[in-house]
């Protein structure tokens, strides 16, 4: 019950005028910085950190909530009306979505991107404060085998949408898991996939390569019309 306790007190601390204010302030910022193609929610938030200086710790972080979703939802309109994703989450917003923007629905699509991430991120973040112990208790317990089995149920959860061409889907997945060990074996520390090329040992981002992937392809795409 403490858990419950706790979560409304915050619930009513964040309800009042002023932080109202602050969040609004911050998903406005948040949305109008997230737009940018290659800006994720995380750096949206480290480039807007200044604007919190002046305010008391509650509101900070109530801004920094906004503006965190705030970006989220940003960049899902790139996503949907120029077919270029802002970060990773908007990939399937940019395939579904900018799909609809096409056929004349670009209005709906935001619509229903501004209210999938709304009720998603309230149930995820009361779904959070309820059962992050538990959670916790979880995950320390996992060994080897765990993730082991984590890894081969993601695997066939990509299968299962590999559509009516099997060979393409397993040749996407063989190249996804390629491009992700590129980079630093975050358990051993020895280097992967580098080719003794320095730049490479920080990996490759996935927000970088969903951006130049969809934005290059869009443009080569509208190029090829005109």
């Amino acid at each position: 019950m403490d858990v419950f306790t706790y979560l409304a007190q915050g619930l009513a601390v964040a309800a009042q005028p002023g932080n109202l204010l602050f969040a609004g302030i911050g998903v406005l910022l948040g949305t109008l910085v997230g737009i940018l193609p290659g800006i994720s929610p995380s750096l949206t938030v480290a480039l807007l950190l200044p604007v919190t200086f002046k305010l008391d710790p509650t509101g900070s972080l109530i801004m920094f909530a906004g503006i965190y979703f705030g970006g989220m939802y940003g960049s899902s309109t790139t996503a949907i009306l120029i077919n270029t994703p802002g970060e990773a989450a908007s990939i399937a917003t940019a395939i579904e979505g900018h799909r609809m923007a096409r056929a004349g629905r670009a209005g709906q699509a935001l619509a229903t991107a501004a209210i999938g991430s709304f009720v998603a991120g309230t149930l995820a973040t009361v779904g959070l404060a309820l059962l992050a112990p538990v959670l916790v208790d979880l995950a320390v317990q996992f060994g080897p085998w765990d993730y082991f089995a984590l890894m081969v149920l993601a695997f066939v959860t990509v299968s299962a949408t590999f559509g009516d061409s099997t060979l393409r889907g397993l040749t996407s997945l063989a190249l996804g898991i390629g491009l992700g060990l590129v980079g630093i074996d975050k358990l051993t520390g020895q280097a992967r996939l580098t080719f003794g090329v320095p730049e490479m040992l920080d990996g490759i981002q996935v927000t970088t390569l969903a951006v130049g992937l969809f934005a290059m392809g869009e443009t080569f795409f509208s190029a090829a019309k005109f």
